[in-house]
């Protein structure tokens, strides 16, 4: 595995330097600042290779923009409205101008209108750090009282149903805008920000646009763009729904392995790979990490490694983001199975038999609680994740002890 950091850009509290420190072989970012929909032209994207590539202090820092996360699919592509033709042709543009600066490796995601959803962005863990929480009840608690989403209390058994009510009764003004706050929050880093009169828009949009439907639009786009990957040498991979439910009425398309399945068996391209998320996928008690690792890895181009604690065994249930060995998955396990297909690449010949991972999302611990850095995001927390995952890797790999090579 290829051991990558995920950067901001420049105003990203966790710097070049930093990433050095850690001790990671290539970085993950964006252009974040560029609209959704829009071109990402040669000028801006040569711009954020020279910001990877230099220190605080103007020298080389032998680094590389490796993979994009993320080129984000318009709401109009999604739904099939507006402008969705143009943007499905900008989209094929900004990839033709990724694969000419070198860029093999692209994530994206097809979740409507949330591309992620926490209700806590910071949760006091038993250590005294904190990370981030989906807790079931305040969602239910904003989307029933504060969104007032038609329709809603039919989502939620009736012993959410009251213990929201309940919930919500005791919020001030202060505490319903930071559970707002924290579900609008959106794509780290994004150039758009969401308002409830935007979200109550969205969703009626969404109003006739079932899951069904919505596949049909992801195949769609699967075809207009997977073309231009293939061409230019790009591999395309989704990342999972993020919790991996329905929320707020609106489909979901990305949340198991068969769902996976189908839209790879869709378009079946090399070009149409996947980004195992574990603590996405992990949210569900329905989806085996490992397993899929081993049955989909051949199209698995990118890694995000991280746990979560599931609070039920339900489907639709609270979660923590917890230490990269703790929590529901089982991690060795995975990165023996990433192990294992990362050598059967290598038998094959295939020069992408090396895998991007990152080390996803962390805890905010020691200094990391006073540097406030992108949510999910902190530097000692992530760090002391990719520490825990070398050493399993590590191990897996050693020539004596480890896996059979």
């Amino acid at each position: 595995m290829r051991q990558t950091w995920r950067w901001f850009g420049p105003k990203d509290l966790v710097s070049i330097d930093d990433m050095l420190q850690a001790g990671v072989e290539g970085v993950v970012s964006a252009l974040h600042h560029v609209p959704t929909g829009a071109v990402w032209s040669p000028a801006e994207i040569e711009q954020r290779q020279a910001e990877i590539g230099r220190r605080r202090d103007g020298t080389p820092s032998g680094l590389a923009w490796e993979v994009v996360e993320s080129l984000p699919v318009s709401e109009d592509v999604k739904k099939q409205k507006g402008e969705w033709r143009a943007h499905l042709a900008n989209y094929g543009e900004s990839l033709r101008n990724l694969a000419a600066a070198g860029i093999e490796v692209v994530c994206y995601n097809f979740m409507p209108v949330l591309d992620w959803t926490r209700t806590d962005l910071t949760y006091k863990v038993a250590h005294g750090g904190t990370c981030m929480r989906f807790d079931l009840v305040d969602f239910a608690a904003f989307d029933l009282f504060i969104l007032e989403r038609r329709g809603a209390a039919e989502d939620y058994p009736e012993t959410v149903r009251e213990a929201a009510a309940e919930r919500f009764a005791g919020m001030d003004d202060g505490q319903k805008e930071q559970l707002t706050g924290n579900i609008a929050f959106g794509l780290p880093g994004a150039a758009e920000t969401m308002t409830l009169d935007d979200l109550r828009r969205h969703l009626a949009e969404y109003g006739a646009i079932s899951a069904e439907t919505l596949r049909s639009h992801f195949t769609a786009f699967l075809e207009a763009v997977v073309p231009v990957a293939e061409e230019v040498g790009i591999r395309l991979c989704c990342h999972p729904d993020d919790p991996p439910f329905p929320l707020l009425g609106l489909p979901r398309v990305m949340s198991t392995e068969a769902d996976y399945a189908a839209i790879m068996q869709a378009v079946d391209s090399p070009a149409n790979g996947i980004t195992l998320c574990s603590g996405s996928l992990g949210a569900r008690p329905d989806n085996d990490l490992p397993g899929m690792m081993e049955r989909l890895g051949d199209r698995v181009h990118f890694l995000h490694l991280r746990n979560v604690y599931r609070e039920s065994d339900q489907v639709q249930g609270s979660f923590y983001e917890d230490e990269h060995l703790a929590g529901a998955t089982d991690m060795v396990a995975l990165l023996a199975a990433v192990i294992a297909e990362e050598r059967r690449r290598k038998a094959a010949g295939r020069r992408d038999h090396t895998i991007p991972m990152r080390p996803d999302h962390g805890q905010d611990i020691l200094d990391d609680l006073g540097r406030r850095a992108q949510p999910g995001y902190p530097s000692i927390g992530r760090l002391k994740g990719l520490a825990e995952l070398r050493g399993v890797m590590t191990a897996l790999s050693h020539p004596r002890w480890g896996m059979a090579s």
